[in-house]
């Protein structure tokens, strides 16, 4: 698990095709310990095991292997050597939640359709698949390139965002520009919630363990049913 705080920018050194798989070299100006052989690793915002590390000079580098399907839902395999990317290491039990909670799966691709500065921030638009409309909420949680940002207002098919001068220099937003697709991560946590609703409006007596349940939520004076998710903007 991750936490969508980018903790270093990398650079990718080689890129090597394994049939319709992919190899990656990564140098992360990390600290010597934060990525070991067997650790995962978040690639903007990707999830990937880092095989093997090694240092070059007093940089830590890893390389990791994604797979054809991992390409095809990511923009990993437009990576090429000298490519830019937002590293994070696993989250550590104990550690401070900073951002949200990212699993580091990515849902699909958004594409930048508009950028403005705004004094010292930046207002970005994404377009993204309409499909994704229901898990993104405005003042909710996003994973754009293994950054967690703040939704400032979304509607059918996109979302905006608001990148403050910190976030902006420290990741790769810096080089976002109009056409720039990537990776991203809706709120893990809505998408159980959607799903939960879209079972209850299929069965509304269905539940866990034997298959049904005493009832609604409602019903049983709980009052977390599908009205009070779709009043919260859990659902549209």
């Amino acid at each position: 698990m991750f936490t969508g705080l980018v903790a270093a920018l990398g650079v990718v050194k080689e890129v090597s095709r394994q049939a319709r798989d992919l190899r990656l070299e990564i140098n992360a100006p990390l600290a010597a310990d934060a990525v070991l052989p067997g650790d995962s690793v978040a690639v903007n915002g990707v999830c990937l095991t880092a095989e093997k590390t090694r240092f070059i000079g007093t940089t830590l580098a890893f390389s990791a292997y994604a797979s054809e399907e991992t390409l095809s839902n990511t923009t990993l395999g437009r990576l090429t050597p000298g490519s830019r990317v937002n590293l994070e290491p696993a989250l550590c039990l104990g550690q401070r939640l900073g951002g949200h909670i990212v699993s580091g799966h990515v849902d699909g691709l958004a594409e930048v359709s508009r950028l403005e500065n705004r004094s010292a921030s930046h207002l970005v638009r994404f377009a993204c698949d309409p499909a994704l409309d229901m898990y993104i909420v405005n003042k909710g949680s996003v994973c754009v390139d293994g950054i967690s940002l703040t939704v400032n207002a979304c509607g059918p098919g996109y979302f905006e965002l608001n990148l403050i001068p910190a976030t902006w220099s420290a990741t790769t937003a810096r080089f976002w520009r109009p056409g720039h697709a990537a990776n991203l991560e809706v709120d893990l946590l809505g998408k159980y919630v959607a799903k939960m609703l879209r079972l209850h409006q299929a069965d509304p007596a269905a539940g866990p363990g034997s298959g049904r349940a005493q009832g609604s939520a409602e019903s049983r004076g709980t009052g977390l049913g599908p009205d009070f998710f779709i009043k919260h903007s859990f659902m549209v």
